[in-house]
């Protein structure tokens, strides 16, 4: 049996980005990222996609707490704030429903300062896939 945080290590673009779990427990997710020069787009701003990314594993994290395989349907994201080097920012990820095959989940991703700077949403589908990590 492996960790939660192992298991998402395997996943090499946000661990390539720079992204760490930092927390996970049922139906919840936590993640976090320090921004730097790879991150940041044409105006010297948090690229979207960073962002977007942050979330997501964030996301995944609160999604497959459950120790099956959670795949993602849908997912948006609202950026309200822009950031850039230096910044820290937070994906924390709650479970709002789940079902027998679906969830739904908001994810908010705040500054180090606590600020708002995206919302994102997403529906996702569990398989029968057990996973190799339990969460208590």
């Amino acid at each position: 049996m492996t960790t939660p945080k192992e298991f998402f290590k395997n996943d090499r673009f946000a661990t390539e980005a720079g992204i760490e779990l930092i927390e996970i427990r049922k139906g919840y997710g936590k993640t976090q990222l320090t921004v730097g020069p790879q991150h940041l787009n044409a105006g010297h701003t948090t690229q979207g996609g960073a962002i977007f990314t942050l979330a997501d594993l964030a996301l995944a994290a609160a999604a497959n707490s459950h120790g099956t395989l959670a795949l993602s349907l849908t997912s948006g994201i609202t950026f309200l704030r822009s950031s850039g080097p230096g910044d820290t920012l937070t994906a924390e990820a709650r479970e709002r429903y789940t079902g027998r095959r679906t969830g739904h989940y908001q994810v908010d991703v705040t500054n180090q300062h606590g600020e708002l700077v995206a919302t994102f949403e997403a529906s996702v589908y569990r398989k029968e896939n057990e996973l190799p990590f339990k969460v208590e």
